[in-house]
């Protein structure tokens, strides 16, 4: 290409960054409608429309674990008119499927991480155990026989429950289920010892009685349950909660990429978005993207090396 022709090509880029966006935003969400992923997607599409009186679409394509919605936007042209939600699925991905439609650093562009959403680590009250330093002493004294439950092979509560499981240095006994609500029925019956569960729906069953919160799966202790501490004070580095951001085709220009990280910001840190957020067990993080993109990194070499010592696979 000639210097002109750069310069030209430059000016275009620079150009478009600045009347971005011109038409409709199409965001894909790689879940089905009405979970914690869709919710969040919806309050991204609000905020951004009302900022820039563009319209957003909100696309549910759930499917293979989130390929289907991922491969969409990765695959889109990078201009910054497709999104797509991204999670910690986005992350563990490369290393539990052999081969993926697309390349995960390559053809994703993150945007900005919205929240990070503590697990609780939940038991049956009959259970002696009422911390986590007497339930690793109690799975160590009966190697294999202390269970935990997930909601699926691979998912952020298998993922946490093999962490602590190897972190702890002990023998336990995976129970996978299909779905968490399964799972919470299944610590609530006796089936499985203990599970890590989402907050919200978990809640009124330890304030209930019904089952027991020893602690969170979070670095610092949640304000959505006071008083229960992180499985970080016993376990020293131990930080496994689930996360949600936003990410656009790999390529996009930085300019673009910054003006969706600002405005989503901007509507995310509104006292009414933040402060329901918080309500309902989040803690708003809203990174820019080169710590995004950091922080995804070392998410993807965090999992990869857990999936790699537990021996996940999903074909």
């Amino acid at each position: 290409m000639s210097l002109l022709g750069a310069v030209l090509c430059l000016g275009a880029t620079a150009s478009g960054a600045q009347q971005f966006p011109v038409k409709p935003i199409r965001l894909v969400v790689p879940f089905a409608p009405g979970g914690p992923t869709d919710i969040l997607a919806r309050m991204v599409g609000q905020k951004l429309a009302e900022s820039w009186g563009q319209q957003v679409i909100v696309e549910n394509r759930p499917g293979a674990g989130t390929v289907i919605g991922t491969e969409l936007v990765a695959k889109a042209a990078p201009d910054g008119y497709a999104l797509v939600m991204t999670s910690t699925s986005t992350a563990t991905l490369p290393s539990l499927q052999r081969k993926l439609p697309y390349d995960t650093l390559r053809d994703l562009a993150p945007v900005v991480q919205l929240v990070s959403t503590p697990n609780v680590l939940a038991v049956h009250p009959s259970l002696p155990a009422k911390n986590v330093r007497e339930l690793i002493a109690l799975a160590r004294a009966r190697p294999g026989d202390i269970s935990f439950g997930s909601g699926g092979n691979g998912t952020s509560t298998h993922l946490g429950g093999e962490i602590l499981r190897l972190m702890a240095n002990v023998r336990m006994t995976h129970v996978p289920y299909k779905g968490a609500a399964p799972s919470l029925t299944g610590v609530l019956s006796g089936e499985v010892t203990w599970v890590f569960t989402a907050v919200l729906p978990t809640r009124p069953l330890v304030d209930s009685g019904r089952l027991r919160a020893i602690a969170v799966s979070s670095a610092r202790p949640s304000p959505a349950l006071p008083g229960v501490p992180p499985v970080g004070d016993t376990l020293k580095g131990f930080d496994t909660s689930p996360w949600t951001g936003v990410a656009a085709p790999g390529g996009t220009p930085r300019e673009i990429v910054n003006r969706l990280n600002q405005e989503i910001a901007k509507g995310f840190n509104a006292p009414d978005i933040r402060d329901r957020l918080i309500r309902d067990g989040n803690e708003v993080v809203l990174q820019p993207p080169d710590r995004f993109e950091a922080f995804f990194k070392g998410e993807m070499d965090k999992w990869a090396k857990v999936i790699r010592e537990a021996g996940i696979r999903i074909e």
